[in-house]
């Protein structure tokens, strides 16, 4: 599911928080990225649910378009299924009706709590500037202009480097990526040293 052409109602998002919100599905989700495809059965075991439960939840997944059968490993009753590319930013708050707030806000809290492992492992598998593990600290002015410029770029940025699985050359691994920018209370401004 993308934001694009189809625009996502506020209905549709409150469903997709909670859908990514649910422990299971990340977790389905989460293999999904890794190993790329999988049926319920293979999930069931993996992740030590019933076929039944992962199969019901994949099929909640697809009715999102988070994920898709592979027709071509489908057959009678056995399902693969392998991710979907998503790109998603979630509106402004105080525009949101209650309902998909609260569904945000979940989300988001567990978002920061996986968020905050990541820093963690970054801080600990950081082997200097050469590594794998890169961590980046730094602060600058820019009008919101700027910032919003600086953030298209970004993204390009990263469409212009990444891969798809599908696609990237040997000697590739999946990298997670997090950014962010806030700003600092008017008055209150100050410089932080550049680096891990």
């Amino acid at each position: 599911m993308t934001d694009g052409p189809h625009e996502l109602t506020s209905l549709e998002r409150t469903a997709l928080y909670k859908s990514l919100g649910n422990p299971l599905r990340r977790r389905i989700l989460d293999y999904l990225g890794r190993h790329g495809e999988a049926n319920s059965t293979v999930l069931a075991r993996e992740l030590g649910e019933s076929s039944g439960t992962t199969s019901y939840h994949l099929r909640k997944l697809a009715e999102q378009r988070l994920i898709e059968e592979i027709p071509e490993k489908s057959g009678g009753r056995e399902r693969w299924w392998r991710g979907l590319p998503f790109s998603h930013t979630t509106p402004d708050p105080a525009a949101m009706a209650p309902q998909e707030y609260e569904a945000a806000r979940h989300l988001a809290l567990l978002k920061i709590d996986a968020d905050t492992e990541l820093f963690r492992r970054a801080h600990e598998e950081y082997r200097g500037p050469d590594g794998w593990a890169q961590v980046q600290r730094t602060g600058a002015w820019l009008t919101r202009d700027e910032l919003l410029a600086f953030m298209r770029e970004y993204r390009a940025l990263l469409d212009r480097y990444g891969h798809s699985r599908e696609t990237a050359p040997p000697g590739a691994r999946p990298v997670t990526m997090r950014f962010y920018a806030v700003p600092e209370p008017v008055g209150e401004w100050r410089s932080e040293p550049t680096g891990p």
